[in-house]
């Protein structure tokens, strides 16, 4: 899977050195020198993380985090700085940072948390597809079947869903057929696991 490092830092020196160990272990790296620079781009939509100067001449780190999360944009924040105390550290754990790090940054451990961060970032990407494409298979769904499926993961029996649906259980075997083959789901208990990451209620019989 592919993967993208940002790195922000004002000082060219501290940037262009972290940029050249990242790449010298095979990360696609972007470098920018403010935090503007940075928000104005598109981020890549392969999973990525963020190494982010806390100190910056135009506002700190928190600045940038509240603008990513503002955007809907999330992705493992790694902060540095050249003098961090306690508190900064907890609020910058507390507001969702990877890792807190600080200068001199160690090459052992700015890779340690790369590596890290991208690994979520992987785990994220996929958990943000797979509920893209289960919302898009329950959107398939008919209005018919969305019952259907209430009903089912609900415990009822076909001859159950028939009777509170009105219908005969030949018919309420088809939905419920259709509503598996639509959801690629292979049995019941997959059925309810993916109506629970949909937070879907169940129904109750008539």
């Amino acid at each position: 899977m592919n993967h993208m490092v940002y790195v922000i830092d004002d000082d060219d020196s501290v940037r262009h050195a972290m940029v050249r160990l990242l790449q010298s272990a095979g990360y696609p790296v972007a470098e920018f020198a403010s935090a503007e620079a940075f928000l104005i781009q598109p981020l890549s939509p392969q999973p990525c993380c963020l190494v982010l100067d806390m100190n910056l001449p135009k506002g700190d780190g928190f600045y940038v985090l509240d603008a990513l999360e503002k955007k809907g944009q999330q992705l493992p924040i790694i902060f540095i700085t050249g003098f961090g105390t306690i508190p900064m550290s907890v609020r910058a754990m507390k507001a969702g940072a990877h890792e807190f790090l600080t200068k001199p940054v160690a090459p052992d451990d700015l890779l340690r948390a790369v590596g890290e961060g991208l690994l979520k970032a992987e785990k994220n990407h996929r958990f943000s597809s797979e509920q893209s494409d289960l919302t898009q298979r329950h959107q398939s769904l008919t209005p018919r079947e969305r019952e259907v499926l209430g009903l089912a993961i609900g415990g009822l029996l076909i001859k159950q869903i028939a009777r509170a649906l009105g219908v005969s259980e030949i018919t309420a075997k088809v939905h419920k057929r259709r509503v598996m083959e639509k959801m690629q789901t292979r049995s019941l208990a997959d059925l309810v696991r993916a109506a629970e990451r949909l937070h879907i209620v169940k129904s109750q019989s008539r």
